[in-house]
């Protein structure tokens, strides 16, 4: 789905957290979402993922959800651009961008090995109470997350950050946090795992593929929807924000006040009942209602 052909104004561009948002937490099923993505298509409202999972990952995924649509790996560290959704009249060629299997690249951190390296340097007190991926292998990773080994196998392709599994307590976490930040990295909580990486963000990356259509003069509409901590900056940032409820912790509070809802349903369920919504305001010229009200 490249992004001509007729568009509603202003332009809608979706940025979707994966797992525990578009996708079911126990059974990674999108199910109860697939009329809603089906409705997206034809009217060619882009479905950005925007994840912690590798790219190995979201090329098969991306098939299973027919999504035509850039994507965003490992919580902001790269976007993929397929070749032939670059935005018509966008000059991409400052951009620092390179060509990986049909897709144009965006980099924003250092490669994995970077931070496998500052987990092994920080005190051994703390690297006793995480393991990770590495460590892990592809058989750890798959009894932790339920995956089967093929899936498992993608999850560790990691090429920019290294999820662990933490088993300390909470002030250990914040201890942890501390130390990773100090060594001049990030450790962002996932909806499993907590993702090790630089300083980017699912939020950085979104506003970069935002401009590319505002450098152009054209008004945009962001529409970021999460679960986890690691969907916050994205959440606060966007135009309007969809808080999905979780199964395994609180409902992410966020500080903004206006622009924001709070899905009644969990999962793909709370994701389709949300998103119709919003095209519903899109269609009847309704999305300024949306963007100042008050959460809901």
């Amino acid at each position: 789905m490249p992004p001509g052909g007729v568009q509603l104004s202003p332009r809608l561009l979706i940025f979707t957290d994966l797992d525990g948002t578009l996708l079911d937490h126990y059974s990674y099923s999108f199910e109860p979402a697939a009329s809603v993505l089906r409705r997206l298509r034809e009217q060619r409202v882009p479905v950005i993922p925007a994840t912690s999972k590798t790219s190995a990952e979201l090329l098969p995924l991306r098939r299973q959800l027919e999504l035509e649509t850039p994507f965003i790996v490992e919580n902001g560290a790269a976007l993929f651009i397929p070749e032939a959704f670059v935005p018509a009249g966008c000059d991409l060629s400052a951009a620092d961008l390179f060509r990986r299997d049909g897709f144009l690249v965006k980099e924003f951190v250092e490669p994995r090995q970077r931070w496998i390296d500052l987990l092994d340097q920080l005190p051994g007190s703390l690297q006793e109470q995480f393991t990770t991926f590495t460590r892990l292998g592809v058989a750890g990773v798959a009894e932790l997350t339920g995956l089967d080994n093929d899936s498992a196998a993608l999850a560790c392709q990691r090429q920019y950050g290294e999820p662990i599994n933490w088993t300390g307590d909470e002030r250990q976490k914040r201890q942890f946090i501390v130390e990773v930040a100090r060594n001049g990295g990030e450790a962002l909580a996932g909806g499993r795992f907590i993702h090790v990486s630089g300083g980017c963000s699912k939020a950085e990356a979104m506003n970069w593929f935002a401009d590319c259509y505002r450098n152009k003069g054209e008004e945009v509409v962001t529409v970021a929807v999460g679960d986890s901590e690691n969907d916050r900056e994205m959440l606060e940032l966007a135009s309007l924000a969809v808080v999905i409820p979780s199964p395994v912790h609180p409902t992410l509070e966020l500080m903004r006040s206006s622009g924001v809802r709070v899905a009644g349903s969990q999962g793909p369920r709370g994701w389709a009942i949300e998103i119709e919504r919003i095209l519903e305001a899109q269609q009847h010229g309704a999305m300024d209602n949306l963007i100042t009200g008050k959460t809901v």
